[in-house]
């Protein structure tokens, strides 16, 4: 007992410093993992699923340049990536605000927001917003070269829109008006500015374009606002759909999909387009679906109601654009 005793006294106790193995291995770990959570969540704060919204504007708008002969990659292109960084902006913009206005909780019931699941810190959100709208500023100065001023209006009234949906004194979207900003921005401008920016004019095919691509774009958001319309009210967000309820919100839905299915006849009676014009009317089941859903559906099970209504909006635009492009 004794000997052992000495032994172990003896024996020098391991110690982990810089040269062990095991915390180091726990370190480079981290070092590995480095920013790679961090760029998840700004992954996940973009809200990929929405960015048809941006893509579907900019795809009519080349496609109408196209069929007035004035079609242009530059400008098309980066019109595509302004588009994309204002709508990612947007996105960074109502997850810091809705946040810090207490909209979003634990009882949210659409996808988690990366600020109030603590996975991004609110002054590490501002700074991604801010990354993204100076990167649509470079592109919109790039198309300011191409275009001139008018680009200047679009692309400051875009970026200052983004914020003020859910930011600023009167933030849009709490006060019922996200709906007229969305229709308006991601349909009348992101469209007739694609074609703008191609042409240098702006050909009356460029606004009859635009209303079904807002109308859709719309819809987008009236589902967003139908699922979480109690958890709105809680937190004092009037949208439309907690003013007028489901009933209203249906009405609405019904209204901007109508408006979208009957432009493509209209253009073809007006002798604006071919006959292929009317390749967007296959996809009036999906519409059909995603009014039924808006009616039966509510809370978590809109979701993939709302995914859906993104995947309309996208291949309505493809559809829309072909037509154009085919005359």
């Amino acid at each position: 007992m004794a000997r052992t005793s000495a032994s172990s006294a003896a024996r020098p106790r391991r110690r982990y410093g810089p040269t062990s193995s095991a915390p180091p291995r726990r370190r480079r770990r981290r070092s590995r993992e480095g920013p790679a959570p961090v760029l998840r969540s700004f992954l996940l704060a973009s809200r990929p699923k929405t960015l048809p919204a941006a893509l579907a504007p900019v795809v009519v708008g080349s496609a109408a340049a196209w069929s007035e002969g004035g079609f242009r990659p530059g400008p098309a292109l980066a019109a595509l990536l302004g588009a994309l960084f204002i709508q990612i902006g947007t996105n960074f913009a109502n997850d810091v605000f809705d946040f810090e206005k207490g909209a979003d909780t634990a009882q949210r019931v659409g996808p988690t927001r990366a600020v109030a699941a603590g996975l991004v810190s609110p002054a590490q959100m501002r700074a991604g917003m801010a990354v993204a709208f100076a990167l649509a500023t470079l592109c919109g100065l790039y198309l300011t070269w191409i275009a001139g001023w008018p680009v200047v209006a679009i692309g400051v009234a875009s970026i200052a829109a983004g914020i003020a949906y859910t930011g600023g004194p009167y933030p849009l979207g709490y006060h019922g008006l996200g709906d007229v900003f969305v229709f308006v921005f991601f349909g009348l401008v992101a469209v007739a500015g694609t074609v703008y920016v191609q042409l240098l004019r702006l050909p009356a095919l460029a606004l009859w374009a635009a209303l079904p691509v807002g109308g859709l774009s719309t819809a987008i958001l009236v589902i967003n606002n139908l699922r979480d319309r109690h958890t709105d009210a809680v937190a004092g967000k009037r949208t439309l759909a907690v003013r007028f309820g489901r009933r209203g919100a249906v009405v609405e839905l019904a209204l901007l999909l109508l408006a979208a299915y009957v432009v493509p006849p209209l253009l073809l009676a007006r002798g604006a387009a071919g006959g292929w014009i009317c390749l967007p009317l296959l996809t009036l089941p999906l519409a059909w679906r995603l009014l039924a859903q808006a009616r039966r559906l509510d809370g978590a099970p809109l979701n993939d109601a709302l995914a859906g209504s993104a995947r309309l909006l996208l291949l309505y635009a493809l559809l829309f654009a072909g037509g154009l492009v085919l005359g």
